[in-house]
């Protein structure tokens, strides 16, 4: 059989996230990583006299020409990666090769790698949703007192305000954001305790001249990264399935964005549609569509990142003892591709909010066409106090109602306003002017554009240098 001279390649290398997110995921720079574990591990140890400074001067100067090639033809061999990369790395160490690793195991550099690596990508996350809350805000600011048709159960109910809808999703990518900054600010490397956790080969290096736990603190310190009180083979794995969570949270706020942005640019709604270029094709059969499918990508990309904290939960659960290996080959995967999805996810989002097309007319068109049967409820409330019969006058509201629901189902006008404002019924109590005025909604959206505006004015300000925690709380 001839072979595929076209290896399969993941959408995540090319199509999916960006060349920042790649880039702090990649092979490359988690091999730079290592060494940068092993420098900071050989400087504190010359603090001991366990190496000498020429030997972290070795190291130091090697730490950056990864040998990626040299690594893999070693691995091929011995078919372990940690031992592999020291061996490429003592290989152009001639002086301080002999001393890479001492002490250590293979999650002391591992796991704080890891640690590092998540650390940064939930650095530039952050920055992507502040981003996007930014884009909300300015949308908000904009539509904050635009009526419109608000829809429960995707049926028409009552008028709220465009910009009241966007600040629900505002709302929640806060406390996304919330969310993602205490999985940040909690995030811990494993430290340096040797291969069940015990710091026993650094208890014997030392020999009574520091404790492990103070040696750990000071290469801890040179990474910038703190430690786990108590850790086994490997940092609790726990950590990682709260810190998935937290990003399947931001994937679900992302999701019912987009979804009710597709459902907003069905043509019979039509309020709403997602930026379409100018040469873009939306069917390869049917060429006159408008796909929404920068949305589609959202709702699709969000569905795969919900299931990857299942994963994280069982590795969590299934770290038996001090330490198995079968979640080795997983998080080699679900990491990566979990920061990958969420980091397209919140730049096709940006996109979307930034450039969302309003259809005004669209908006006016369905007010008018749903907004009077929203009127009845201030209708009746004026009719009782004007001296009507409730109970009555809500059968004969119904009545009529149904009546208009008839026609606006078989393509006609809503009548609503003419059949009521004619109805003697109604006018023993009011004028018809009084009713036909009742039955404008566009006025029947409550507070909704000053709590709209609030918390895009707290967005901005928060952005400024505000807690964000503080903005939870309208």
């Amino acid at each position: 059989m001839q072979k595929n001279p076209d290896p399969y390649v993941s959408p995540f290398t090319w199509r999916y996230g960006s060349p920042e997110m790649r880039e702090i995921w990649s092979e490359i720079a988690a091999r730079r990583l290592y060494r940068r574990i092993w420098v900071a591990l050989a400087r504190v140890q010359s603090r001991y006299g366990l190496v000498t400074p020429e030997q972290v001067a070795d190291l130091e100067g090697h730490a950056e020409a990864v040998d990626f090639a040299r690594s893999q033809a070693i691995e091929a061999e011995i078919h372990h990666d940690v031992m592999a990369e020291i061996r490429a790395f003592a290989e152009q160490c001639p002086v301080g090769g002999a001393i890479i690793h001492l002490g250590a195991t293979s999650m002391d550099v591992r796991d704080n790698a890891t640690a590092l690596q998540v650390r940064d990508a939930l650095d530039l996350l952050l920055k992507q949703v502040d981003a996007l809350l930014l884009a909300f805000a300015a949308q908000i600011e904009r539509w904050a007192a635009t009526p419109c048709m608000g829809f429960t159960h995707i049926q028409p109910a009552e008028p709220t305000t465009l910009g009241y809808r966007l600040a629900a999703y505002a709302q929640d990518l806060l406390a996304d954001r919330a969310d993602l900054t205490r999985a940040r600010a909690e995030w811990r490397g494993k430290g340096f305790k040797g291969a069940v956790g015990t710091s026993a080969s650094y208890q014997l290096l030392l020999a009574g001249q520091t404790t492990p736990a103070q040696f750990e603190a000071e290469v801890m310190t040179d990474l910038g990264l703190p430690a786990w009180a108590i850790a086994n083979q490997t940092y609790p794995r726990r950590q990682e399935f709260t810190m998935l969570n937290a990003l399947a949270g931001l994937g679900a706020t992302l999701y019912r964005f987009a979804f009710d942005l597709r459902i907003l640019q069905t043509p019979a709604i039509g309020e709403w549609a997602e930026p379409f270029g100018s040469k873009q094709v939306g069917s390869s059969a049917m060429p006159f569509k408008r796909n929404p499918i920068r949305a589609e990508n959202v709702d699709s990309l969000a569905r795969y990142l919900v299931q990857l904290p299942r994963v994280a939960w069982d590795d969590a659960a299934h770290s038996l003892l001090e330490r198995t290996l079968d979640d080795s080959a997983n998080r080699r995967i679900i990491l990566p591709e979990a920061f990958l999805t969420a980091d397209e996810l919140l730049s096709v989002s940006l996109r979307l909010v930034r450039d969302l097309r309003v259809n005004e007319a669209a908006i006016a068109r369905n007010l008018a066409t749903y907004g009077p049967f929203a009127g009845i409820e201030p209708l009746l409330m004026r009719l009782v106090k004007a001296g009507a019969d409730r109970q009555e006058m809500h059968e004969v509201l119904r009545e009529v109602a149904m009546q208009a629901w008839g026609q606006v189902e078989s393509g006609r006008l809503n009548p609503l306003a003419d059949l009521l404002a004619g109805d003697a019924r109604l006018l023993a109590h009011l004028s018809a002017d009084d009713i036909r005025a009742a039955l404008d909604a566009r006025d029947y959206v409550g507070d909704a554009p000053e709590r709209a505006l609030a918390l895009a004015h707290k967005i901005q300000k928060g952005l400024s240098g505000q807690r964000f925690c503080d903005l939870l709380i309208l």
